[in-house]
């Protein structure tokens, strides 16, 4: 049965903290990081048709059309259930190569607007398995709520982190990040105090005792971003860091910063 359903809204998120404890035998490696949405977001729509096909508009999206996530995540939900096929439409608006997170959130809301859309009956732990066979922060999408997330960052633990008090702001500089190259700087080690609870800390104490990993390394190679950082803790941050493995760096304010002297080489987004 088709139901009404078919436009969604793909939220970004923000790294709050990473630390990269150790590399795994499958090559991966074993984090932990809170992960927790923002209000950037793409428009995702879906419509039945004759044969599947995938159109963007927006931001640019590199790579092949087949190797894109949504693409891939209707295959995968084909062969186990019986869906038509339908035309994709992604505008892009989330950043690309910014820590974002942008391109699994497409797949996870894909995945979450495909059962709505087409009563598959799927459970969030269903989807969520769905997705974890798309990318390692796929699964958070599915539900998008603040999490402590470890192992590869597809396991996940809820915490009761409300940041609706405050102001958030994003930069993100006219700069790529790949994640390899991120993940090449980068010293695996353990960890004296968990993530978990150094989130409980005030926000104003974070500064001191969160990090993350990824910028010692990137910073080096990408002095903007370090740059960036720098601003927004100079425009009265209480927290900043760069998110994920990169570009984007976010700030966490009391009231709304100006930025205006940061808007001609970068992307701002206030209030997110």
């Amino acid at each position: 049965m088709l139901n009404i359903l078919m436009v969604i809204f793909p939220n970004a998120k923000i790294n709050i903290g990473l630390n990269i404890i150790e590399r795994r035998a499958d090559g991966y490696h074993n984090l932990e990081t809170v992960f927790y949405p923002i209000k950037i977001n793409d428009v995702l729509e879906i419509i039945e048709s004759d044969e599947l096909s995938f159109e963007s508009t927006g931001l640019d999206i590199p790579g092949r059309v087949e190797d894109n996530l949504c693409v891939k995540a209707w295959h995968m939900l084909k062969k186990d259930h019986d869906v038509p096929p339908v035309k994709i439409h992604l505008h892009k608006n989330i950043p690309i190569g910014a820590g974002l997170g942008g391109g699994s959130a497409d797949a996870a809301f894909f995945i979450r607007l495909m059962n709505e859309t087409f009563n598959l009956k799927l459970s969030v732990d269903d989807m969520q398995n769905y997705a974890r066979r798309l990318g390692a922060d796929c699964a958070f999408f599915i539900e998008s709520k603040p999490v402590f997330a470890f192992e590869v960052g597809d396991e996940f633990e809820a915490i009761k982190l409300d940041l609706s008090a405050y102001k958030i702001v994003l930069v993100m500089p006219e700069v790529h990040v790949s994640t390899s190259e991120a993940y090449r700087g980068v010293k695996p080690a353990d960890v004296k105090t968990s993530l978990i609870e150094l989130i409980d800390m005030p926000v104003a104490n974070w500064r001191k005792y969160i990090k993350n990993d990824f910028e010692e390394s990137v910073f080096k190679n990408h002095v903007e971003i370090r740059g960036v950082k720098a601003a927004l803790y100079e425009a009265g941050a209480l927290f900043a860091s760069m998110s994920g493995s990169g570009a984007s760096v976010f700030g966490i304010f009391n009231e709304l910063p100006d930025l205006s002297h940061l808007e001609g080489e970068n992307q701002v987004f206030y209030d997110i």
